[in-house]
């Protein structure tokens, strides 16, 4: 079978969860537990759980696990973990400790800030992914990790490593995503990575998106997929064009994610907390818009409690 003709694996819409913190700053788990099911009430068909969005890299590891096991034990969506780091040892670990905490699917981005050859990529990726059963989805971040996984690399893997089942494609080369499209396996599935191109992307066959404006626009993102898969090409336009202010909102130079995105949630109700350092607490101006968008879009508050 191929991809056309199945359900995405993970869903459409993977929505990359803050992490809730108390006003403490101590990680909140009922909050995040209430979150995830709110999520998924309101368009979410997958979680990531400690990714990018998730402030992963200013959680414990102990933080990690606890956080991983209440969000798998809130849903019944797939859970996808963010275990990757730039030290290839640690990732093992946490990747171990994820598919203890009984997650369905694990997360893996690029190795930051060292910069290793497409060798080291793939040794990485295939060491890391050797350490569980469960699927893996790689992550290609450019902007953030400073290496691209070449497409070469990124096919070779999706050949040779039976559980790198796809990516989360944040790497901004709607050309280059087309030819590992086009050359992989039927097995291995392309997820946008970035709001803004999903369309572009589910036009060369993505098969979704791994979203941070899904935290409050999950329904219409699912929407405009749905109708781009159908052939309403006219109407996945229609969507897209009405989300592109929650878009362009979602992240900045001078509030970059997911900063804005706590903030909405604030504004909807939802008790997300600030971020830790190095991201610190959003400004109050970025609060004031938060709240305007909220009103433009009459956005549904969220009435519930951080345990409900």
């Amino acid at each position: 079978m191929s991809r056309r003709d199945r359900e995405p694996r993970f869903g459409t819409v993977i929505t990359a969860m803050v992490t809730p913190f108390t006003d403490r700053g101590d990680l909140h788990l009922d909050a995040a537990a209430s979150l995830a099911r709110w999520l998924v009430e309101h368009g979410s068909d997958g979680l990531v759980v400690a990714g990018t969005t998730g402030e992963g890299v200013a959680l414990s590891d102990a933080e990690r696990r606890d956080l991983w096991a209440a969000v798998s034990e809130a849903v019944t969506v797939p859970v996808l973990a963010g275990s990757g780091t730039n030290d290839t040892r640690h990732s093992i670990e946490l990747t171990r400790s994820a598919t203890e905490a009984g997650v369905d699917g694990i997360l893996l981005v690029t190795p930051y800030y060292n910069r290793p050859s497409q060798s080291g990529i793939y040794d990485h990726f295939a060491a890391t992914a050797a350490a569980t059963h469960l699927p893996v989805l790689l992550y290609d971040i450019p902007g953030r990790t400073g290496r691209r996984i070449e497409a070469g690399t990124m096919l070779r893997l999706a050949g040779e490593v039976g559980n790198v089942v796809g990516v989360k494609d944040a790497a901004g080369d709607v050309v280059g995503t087309s030819r590992v499209i086009a050359e992989a396996p039927d097995h291995f599935e392309v997820y946008s990575g970035e709001d803004a191109l999903t369309l572009a992307l589910l036009a060369v066959g993505a098969v979704g998106v791994v979203s941070v404006a899904s935290h409050w626009v999950g329904v219409e993102m699912g929407a405009m997929a749905a109708a781009f898969s159908k052939g309403d090409v006219e109407g996945a336009r229609s969507i897209n064009a009405r989300l592109l202010e929650s878009f362009r909102f979602e992240s900045s130079e001078a509030c970059p994610n997911p900063l804005p995105t706590k903030s909405v949630l604030r504004a909807l109700g939802l008790p997300v907390g600030q971020c830790r350092l190095p991201m610190g607490a959003a400004p109050v101006e970025l609060d004031r818009a938060a709240a305007g968008l909220v009103r433009r879009l009459e956005l549904e508050a969220f009435t519930g409690s951080p345990g409900a």
